[in-house]
């Protein structure tokens, strides 16, 4: 039995011309904002201010694209980075050096311990060890 797969299930469908619902929903709010301004009784200027900016920034919900995302994931971003928690790597407060002053029960110490060598090869160390321990048994 064959079945036929879904394609381009991330791409939204277009239910109003080239829109698809929430561009839609922007330009329709942005022309009911302006339609709002345009019926109040407001100074010719400000009523004109007002409902420019109503539907430009329904236009821009709408249609403007930065960075492929759209506007409103762009101030919801935003919004979440201003308002939320942040953390400053670089004010760190530096620990306070503590100086241990020597005794000379510290100086018989460290001449007791063992300190390993760096090699190459820690095959031929031990390849080395090896013949020395064994010298040293026969004599």
């Amino acid at each position: 039995m064959q079945f036929q797969v879904p394609q381009f299930i991330e791409i939204e469908d277009k239910i109003i011309g080239p829109l698809t619902f929430k561009p839609f929903l922007f330009v329709l709010g942005g022309c009911g904002g302006a339609f709002v301004f345009y019926q109040l009784p407001l100074w010719g200027g400000i009523k004109f201010f007002l409902i420019i900016f109503c539907a430009g920034l329904g236009a821009a919900f709408a249609f403007l694209k930065i960075g492929h995302k759209t506007l409103l994931s762009t101030v919801e971003d935003a919004l979440i980075f201003y308002t939320g928690e942040k953390l400053y790597l670089w004010k760190k407060v530096p620990k306070p050096i503590i100086r241990k002053e020597k005794t000379p029960t510290d100086d018989s110490q460290t001449l007791d311990l063992f300190v390993p060598t760096l090699s190459k090869s820690k095959l031929k160390d031990l390849g080395w060890s090896l013949d020395v321990q064994t010298k040293k048994e026969r004599l």
